[in-house]
């Protein structure tokens, strides 16, 4: 249901140009200097660069694995939400009653309660939403440009909590809210209280309260889960030690490459005098392969890291919670037209 963007190749190239272009001129330059300069004492071995290569791709390939097990785990949590949130639903519709009430109310009233207790639930995930989408220091990759050239922008970027969480709770709550730290667990305060009322007056049988408490703690726990995810961000000694041996790998194999492509051009002059000379320029392309191929995968996982920062590449939660709002309203007996629609996925990008 939640599906993320699929990259054709030239969009990839687009992507990775800057860096592709940077790859070119080191390989243009050091092909120049051979070419035009003596310096074919100038090379080294094969053995140190493949050495510095096959490091470069185990702590790359650690790093995709261990980027790709946290947004992994950001979507499982996330579809635990789903879950949860629909249990939740369904519980409040059929556990809100007058079977125990000491006061019996109108069924108007009584869709009142559900509808606030569903309300403050989409309060909840909107808040938590905006909390993981808040930007910590680490989380850089959104502000490439690259990254910013289709211009688009997760929905909690472009409206504030309050704007998001106002046609879902009262004056009180609002006010209550607003003055905490951590919205999403007041949010989760006010329901267990809520919930509290409804079992003194006799609305929520006790053994039905204690099941609707173990939902809340069960989205604790998921609120919990998400934000360590957030909070904690994948060791920058991996992630920057990954980068600057990408880039020793890539300074050093044209001091290898450039002069095995001479030496096959040299052997060749005897026979092909005209592809000989030129043979070495054919180093470039290759280069620029083997160097793209080892930057892209080192920089798709730098991407990865943060599966909650707002580029097109995370978890869509937005996507999520707004599916989520959907399905408890219209489970609500709301009419469609009164129900926020989803989020538009623009450039086939969801957030």
């Amino acid at each position: 249901m939640y599906t993320r963007r699929t990259y054709k190749f030239s969009e990839l190239a687009i992507w990775t140009r800057f860096d592709t272009l940077r790859i070119l001129i080191i390989i243009t330059g050091w092909v120049l200097a051979y070419f035009l300069l003596d310096i074919k004492w100038l090379q080294i071995p094969w053995t140190p660069i493949a050495l510095i290569g096959t490091a470069v791709a185990f702590i790359v390939g650690f790093q995709n694995n261990a980027t790709y097990d946290r947004i992994w785990e950001a979507r499982k949590i996330w579809g635990g939400i789903v879950n949860t949130s629909r249990s939740f639903g369904m519980f409040i519709q059929d556990m809100v009653n007058n079977e125990h009430a000491t006061k019996k109310l109108s069924d108007k009233e009584l869709h009142n309660e559900v509808k606030t207790l569903t309300y403050r639930h989409i309060a909840w995930m909107t808040a938590l939403r905006h909390a993981m989408r808040a930007q910590k220091q680490w989380e850089t990759t959104v502000n490439q440009k690259t990254n910013q050239e289709w211009g688009i922008r997760p929905p909690e970027r472009l409206t504030t909590l309050a704007e998001d969480l106002n046609p879902y709770l009262s004056k009180e709550d609002m006010e209550d809210i607003m003055g905490k730290d951590n919205k999403q667990t007041a949010l989760l305060y006010q329901q267990s209280h809520h919930l509290r009322r409804l079992k003194e007056s006799g609305l929520i049988w006790e053994f039905a309260f204690l099941e609707l408490e173990g939902v809340l703690k069960d989205l604790f726990d998921l609120q919990g889960k998400s934000e360590r995810i957030k909070n904690f961000p994948y060791p920058r000694q991996f992630a920057t030690l990954n980068h600057w041996f990408m880039w020793i790998l890539l300074m050093f194999l044209p001091l290898a490459l450039v002069p095995q492509f001479m030496e096959i051009g040299a052997n060749l002059s005897d026979s092909y005098p005209a592809i000989g000379k030129i043979f070495i320029w054919f180093s470039i392309p290759v280069y620029t392969a083997v160097g793209w191929v080892f930057h892209t995968m080192e920089r798709i996982g730098r991407t990865g890291d943060n599966p909650f920062e707002g580029t097109s590449n995370d978890v869509p939660i937005s996507t999520i919670a707004r599916g989520i709002e959907i399905d408890l309203r219209q489970n609500l007996g709301e009419n469609k037209e009164d129900i926020p629609p989803q989020f538009e996925a623009k450039y086939n990008v969801q957030f």
